[in-house]
């Protein structure tokens, strides 16, 4: 019997370890990384994205769970248009929902995906140049920025970036190409 139990005990401690194996954080210090920080409503937030877009050298990498601002997607598109990189996932909402920036993205030619693996694609993230990350409660909508108690933060770090990064690819290998509504 207490040999039973040793083994039921190890077992189960092998089944735990396994199934929080991917639950690990990534430390990052943020040293000399300034850092910008926005509250709504009407604080600013929209504006101060659409200039730090408009500072973008060669990508942006975005993640939302909603996106439905004009403003944002507008100048997405002229970065764009002035020949940076910009890739798009948004979570499997966007496919259905009345208004977003799926559909012009993706007809002016910005790849766009969908997030449909999990429950929720909530990530509210932008990844410029690979050194500066948009992040916060902040949905790239009207009401974010008008209506809601939201917060954003613009952080300039290259190693924070990488992290966001890696986070970002491991959500577009499973995402599928946006091809309009559904």
């Amino acid at each position: 019997m207490f040999k039973r139990t040793i083994k039921f005990i190890i077992l189960l401690g092998i089944i735990l370890q396994l199934s929080c194996s991917n639950t690990q954080a990534i430390d990052v210090t943020l040293k000399n990384a300034p850092t910008q920080v926005y509250f709504s409503p009407s604080g600013g937030a929209t504006e101060a994205i659409i200039k730090t877009i408009s500072t973008a050298k060669s990508e942006i990498l975005v993640q939302a769970y909603s996106f439905t601002s004009s403003p944002i997607a507008r100048s997405l598109v002229e970065a764009y248009k002035r020949g940076i990189h910009i890739e798009i996932i948004l979570d499997k909402s966007n496919r259905t929902a009345k208004y977003s920036a799926a559909d012009f993205s993706h007809n002016m030619g910005i790849p766009t995906y969908i997030d449909a693996e999990h429950a929720i694609a909530h990530s509210k993230i932008m990844i410029i140049d690979r050194e500066t990350v948009i992040t916060g409660s902040f949905n790239f909508t009207k009401a974010a920025e008008e209506k809601n108690a939201e917060n954003l933060l613009i952080i300039r770090s290259k190693e924070l970036a990488k992290a966001y990064i890696e986070n970002w690819e491991r959500h577009r290998k499973h995402s599928i190409e946006y091809s309009g509504k559904l």
